[in-house]
């Protein structure tokens, strides 16, 4: 049977190993049946809209076709009517406004997004990004220092500001006044600026909580050009950056995020920016590109900037349209990723071995780690890549000046946000989202904060939520699948969190006969494989860092593989293939 039992009412598990597979309840048979021929579509297609709560009038439609008329009224948001007159008063009045954002891709994006709008009708105005290792994270002292020598009036903060009540004091003493979008987790008490945007805020009524940074900086221009009608055309061609911001912060693929990246991604293939079009160049990347081309091809080189060197240069390049500028800069950053990924793979290294040499490991809940060498700007990356080896909370520390200061990620269903509150005590500063977060704290509270932070998150983390897992949405045979259900499927993209490319597992696959090793070092798997009870439909598949398995599955037995589909391209011929996710041997 193609499907699991009718009877089942719970997910499904599958153990590995490593990872477990949860297998959702399927849909009513009888629903699917009468979906199916009521839309004309595949019972895969069907299945999935069931599964997804896409089978009942209005929101199919609405969400099968994204219209920005679904964009809801930004003067919804809390504070949105005072950041627009204030804006207002500074055009009429002459002011100069300073646009101030984040050194990664959700703040460089915002910048550039903001400050393109503003400068196709506005000339005093100047953007600023902090530096990393100078100035820390968010709002600085520097900068509102370096916007009084400017003679700015105004200061517009994206991605960053929430908890900054210090320095928006500071800022007032100095007659700068701030307008802060941001997208963060609010402190106990909301700066005290002109206006604060932030749909997190408990006193903000705005229908959707989880847009980027950049999604609340479009926003802002939305309503701008609401009140006063200056640049539509000119807001809806930024939406490109929205995508990007969307795509490398990780933010939930739904409601006005999925319409926005769904616009922005239509621009970037239709119409491309010509910075964006030069970094997938240098990338090598062709073809569509979809929220996973902009997470591995075009994030990785934006955010680079900002690790490495100076996250201006990120803003530099998104802004222009001179070709000269936009060869020079894209290099640059480009050279600046490469030696990113050195540092990367540096560190990841060196964390591994630490790990290795720690007995005290095997028990823990979490994972902190502390190098003074380590590169400030790469430890992010480092903690998601110890996840994807050890799965549980992990921080990385680095010596930054006199302070210690860290990157947290998370697994999935733990709040690593609240984790860290609960050892505030201990820091001097922090911030961030549910699975992601930044610190700083003074080196000699880091031995106290490791011992607290695991107190914590081993009195609240569950043996479930330490345990890496695929979730699977439907069981299929190979014969159900087809081109048409591939086409059918992206018609639920942008894929992203909460509406993931769905993933499929078949059951008692065998090798075909051409299954094979790939990849210089031979890591990679290369299937050709069709199941016990039909051996006249195969298909290939890839699985990467999978080569291992090779022997398992060339021996004949069956096994369990799980996969999203994809298109391979070969020469004007398109053949369905399985992007391998995991094989289970019984």
């Amino acid at each position: 049977m193609p499907f699991l039992s009718a009877n089942l009412v719970a997910v499904c598990y599958i153990y590995n190993m490593n990872l477990k597979w949860a297998i959702k309840p399927i849909p009513n048979p009888e629903k699917v049946q009468q979906l199916q021929e009521s839309i004309g579509a595949t019972k895969v297609f069907s299945s999935l809209m069931i599964q997804r709560g896409l089978n009942k009038g209005t929101r199919v439609k609405e969400y099968f076709n994204p219209n920005l008329n679904q964009l809801h009224d930004p003067f919804m948001m809390k504070d949105m009517d005072k950041a627009v007159a204030r804006i207002e008063q500074a055009l009429e009045e002459g002011q100069k406004i300073m646009v101030y954002g984040d050194y990664d891709v959700d703040g460089t994006t915002s910048v550039a997004l903001v400050y393109s709008f503003l400068s196709s009708f506005y000339d005093n105005l100047m953007y600023y990004i902090p530096d990393r290792y100078k100035e820390g994270y968010g709002i600085s002292i520097q900068g509102i220092d370096r916007a009084k020598k400017e003679g700015v009036d105004l200061i517009i903060a994206l991605d960053c500001g929430i908890k900054a009540n210090e320095k928006i004091e500071y800022a007032n003493s100095l007659k700068i006044d701030f307008i802060i979008c941001d997208h963060h987790t609010p402190g106990e008490e909301l700066p005290k600026a002109i206006a604060v945007l932030d749909p997190k805020r408990i006193d903000c009524n705005y229908p959707y909580k989880e847009l980027s940074g950049c999604g609340i900086g479009f926003k802002l221009c939305q309503a701008l050009n609401l009140k006063n009608s200056w640049g539509k055309d000119v807001l809806y061609n930024l939406l490109d950056l929205t995508a990007l911001s969307i795509a490398s912060d990780i933010v939930p693929l739904t409601g006005e995020n999925r319409v926005l990246a769904y616009f922005g991604l239509k621009l970037i293939n239709e119409k491309p920016r010509k910075s964006i079009a030069r970094l997938l160049e240098l990338a090598n990347k062709d073809g569509r590109i979809d929220i996973t081309a902009l997470v591995f091809f075009v994030g990785p080189r934006i955010n680079a900037a900002g690790r490495i060197d100076q996250a201006e240069l990120s803003v530099k390049l998104l802004i222009t349209d001179d070709d000269e500028l936009i060869e020079s800069v894209g290099q640059k950053i480009n050279a600046l990723n490469t030696t990113r990924k050195e540092y990367d793979q540096d560190i990841t290294e060196e964390a591994l071995q630490m790990i290795h040499e720690n007995e005290n490991f095997v028990n823990a809940k979490s994972t902190l780690l502390y190098a003074e060498h380590w590169h400030k700007g790469v430890i992010g990356i480092v903690a998601s890549r110890i996840i994807e080896k050890f799965y549980r909370p992990t921080i990385l520390l680095a010596k930054s000046g006199k302070m210690a200061s860290g990157s947290a990620r998370s697994v999935k269903g733990f709040d690593v946000y609240k984790a860290i509150d609960q050892c505030s005590g201990l820091l001097e500063q922090f911030g961030g989202h549910k699975y992601a977060a930044g610190m700083t704290m003074k080196t000699e509270n880091i031995d106290a904060f490791r011992e607290r932070f695991e107190e914590v998150v081993s009195r609240s983390i569950t043996d479930e939520q330490l345990t890496p897992k695929i979730e699977i949405d439907l069981e299929v045979d190979f014969v159900e699948l087809s081109n048409l259900v591939y086409n059918q499927i992206l018609r639920f993209a942008p894929f992203g969190p909460q509406n993931l490319t769905p993933v499929f597992c078949t059951k008692n696959v065998v090798d075909a006969g051409f299954s094979k090793t790939v990849g210089a070092d031979k890591s990679h798997l290369k299937l050709n494989v069709c199941t016990q009870n039909n051996k006249a439909v195969t298909i290939d598949g890839m699985g990467f860092g999978l080569g291992k398995h090779e022997q398992k599955v060339k021996s004949g037995k069956p096994f369990s593989i799980a996969y999203t589909l994809d298109i391979n391209e070969w020469k004007g011929n398109k053949n369905l293939q399985l992007m391998v996710k995991d094989l289970v041997f019984d």
